[in-house]
């Protein structure tokens, strides 16, 4: 039974990831998540309780799989400026990935508290991984610039998101130029 349950709560959130990526947080309904999966609409009120429910869980299960691929990026770069890039460059390179989507799509959505707490936290955690590659540089204030050049990668995912005129490729290369140029100065 537990693995039962375990199985369509996986195939509830693989759902959800699929309906925001497609539609964005409007996607995300009760009736589609029923649809999709073949649950009872009042199925799916025995997993969740709300719809910040659902993407409370996505969070919990999908940023800390992204994380760890950015810092394993990192970890494989060799001096601070390289881990600085590859911190860039791999959050640019999971835009296209679902679980990614789905993450852009539940941050830009209208949430309790509890739940837009929890993104924070989370995204709080990715900025942390670039603070020691700053101090590396000798940066005065790392921590600061940490919070800006998070601000760089989520402009350049709104760009690459919003299918701009420019080829994602530029987005990325215009990014990392402007990160090593400012951490430098």
């Amino acid at each position: 039974m537990a693995e039962h349950r375990s199985m369509q709560r996986a195939a509830l959130l693989d759902a959800a990831r699929s309906l925001l990526s497609e539609g964005g947080t409007e996607a995300l309904t009760f009736p589609a998540l029923a649809e999709r999966t073949g649950l009872a609409r009042s199925s799916v009120y025995e997993y969740f309780r709300s719809r910040a429910a659902v993407v409370e869980e996505l969070c919990a299960v999908d940023f800390p799989v992204w994380a760890a691929e950015v810092e394993a990026a990192m970890a494989m770069a060799d001096g601070p400026e390289a881990k600085i890039e590859a911190y860039v460059r791999r959050q640019l390179a999971l835009v296209g990935d679902r679980r990614h989507r789905a993450v852009v799509a539940i941050s830009a959505s209208e949430l309790d508290a509890g739940a837009r707490e929890k993104i924070r936290a989370a995204h709080g955690g990715l900025v942390a991984m670039i603070v020691d590659a700053l101090a590396g540089t000798r940066h005065r204030e790392p921590r600061l610039a940490a919070m800006l050049l998070q601000g760089v990668v989520d402009a350049a995912v709104r760009r690459i998101e919003l299918g701009a005129a420019e080829d994602p490729e530029a987005i990325t290369e215009a990014a990392v130029t402007m990160v090593l140029r400012g951490v430098r100065g």
